[in-house]
């Protein structure tokens, strides 16, 4: 059976040359970085390179750069160092109502410590508007950490724009970037950001290996206290392996990004245009422009995205259903329900997230597959008899 891989948001394939890039540190160039010999400053010199390529593909300095284990510990250190080192200036926080779970239960344990909450709506599209960012900020907001992109719905913020507010107010702007930086041109200058989380394997770097972008000058406390890594801000033993990994993978990112834009974008176009001509009752979700290239997020009626799933997984398409945390949890997406849309209909959500492996002969399985599950879903569905809309296939 042939796989197809539409569920990048989860997993993109390691590049060759990311895998040749990290072999060396996996054989000979084993040294620990704290180590004062040469065999630990041959490690760090090859890290500094690496971070260096990191700090190109965002437009920042090396020295901005601090090396985590992926997007969760990116976001969980913004929130909680940034706060815990601006307690002076207050404990107020903003954020969206659309943030991905290491954001949102970030947030929860803070709240639990006594820091005060603003969550903003967002619109249909799932916009959160920079006027409701100005009006929210009081004498005590410490931070304002608002996402870059939602990775569930493709709908890319007016990030530069919030970030001008929180600028002009003074305060900490933080923004998750995971499902940007890699996918689309990220410059931290033009964002006007104070921190930005990434991670690697968007742009098909190794699992487990992230970084956050801190401004100079920016306050933040450590999340992990122990040793003197990082510039002593995060301490442990640096993964050094993936960390050459995502440097050897933001290089050629720096080349790539247009390239891999206009080799999604028409894949994803042509889902979005041709789904809805072969089955009734679909919905798309997000705005439909000014989103990620190769996001199609959308909605069937009367199925449920769970089922509709496995069945396509049995075909060998794999894709998801919602958030990649939220597929597992069998939850209702928050992100859509704090779009207006209800319960019933967010259950029939697909999630297709494309890249530079998927071809147009992989679109034209999923148109071919995917009408046949709808249909026999729909035919078990009391919903979909009792409407009597929508014809049963002859």
């Amino acid at each position: 059976m042939r796989v197809i891989n539409m569920d990048h948001v989860a997993a993109s394939p390691i590049l060759p040359e990311v895998v040749d890039a990290m072999l060396p540190f996996l054989k000979e160039k084993y040294g620990n970085p704290s180590s004062m010999h040469g065999m630990g400053e041959e490690v760090t010199d090859s890290m500094d390179e690496a971070r260096e390529k990191v700090a190109a593909l965002i437009n920042a300095k090396p020295q901005e750069i601090y090396f985590t284990s992926g997007g969760t510990e990116a976001n969980n250190w913004a929130l909680k160092g940034g706060l815990f080192a601006n307690r002076a200036k207050g404990s107020h926080l903003i954020t969206s109502s659309i943030e991905h779970f290491s954001i949102m239960h970030a947030i929860k344990a803070l709240e639990k410590m006594g820091i005060e909450v603003t969550r903003l709506p967002v619109d249909k599209y799932g916009f959160v508007d920079p006027d409701d960012v100005r009006k929210a900020i009081t004498p005590t907001t410490a931070l304002i950490s608002i996402m870059h992109a939602n990775n569930e719905i493709g709908t890319i913020e007016p990030i530069a724009e919030i970030g001008k507010i929180a600028k002009e107010r003074n305060v900490p702007f933080h923004t998750d970037a995971v499902a940007t930086v890699g996918i689309v041109p990220v410059d931290v200058q033009d964002l006007n950001v104070d921190m930005l989380s990434l991670t690697a394997n968007p742009f098909y770097g190794p699992h487990g290996i992230g970084a956050l972008f801190v401004r100079k000058g920016t306050k933040i406390s450590p999340l992990l206290d122990g040793g003197i890594q990082e510039g002593g801000y995060r301490a442990g033993t640096e993964n050094v392996l993936g960390i050459i990994g995502m440097g050897k993978a933001a290089e050629i990112a720096i080349t790539q990004i247009q390239n891999r834009m206009d080799h999604v974008r028409p894949l994803r176009d042509r889902l979005m245009k041709e789904i809805p001509a072969i089955i009734e009752e679909v919905g798309f979700v997000g705005h439909p422009t000014i989103r990620l290239p190769g996001n199609a997020s959308l909605t069937v009626r009367y199925v449920e995205g769970e089922s509709m799933l496995l069945f396509l997984d049995m075909e060998g398409v794999k894709i998801a259903s919602g958030s990649a945390c939220i597929s597992r949890s069998l939850k209702v997406s928050h992100v859509m329900l704090a779009m207006g849309i209800d319960a019933g209909t967010a259950q029939g959500s697909l999630l297709f997230t494309l890249g530079t492996d998927n071809t147009n002969e992989d679109v034209d399985d999923v148109l071919r597959i995917l009408p046949p599950i709808v249909q026999r879903l729909r035919d078990m569905s009391p919903l979909y008899k009792k409407t009597g809309r929508i014809k049963a296939a002859s």
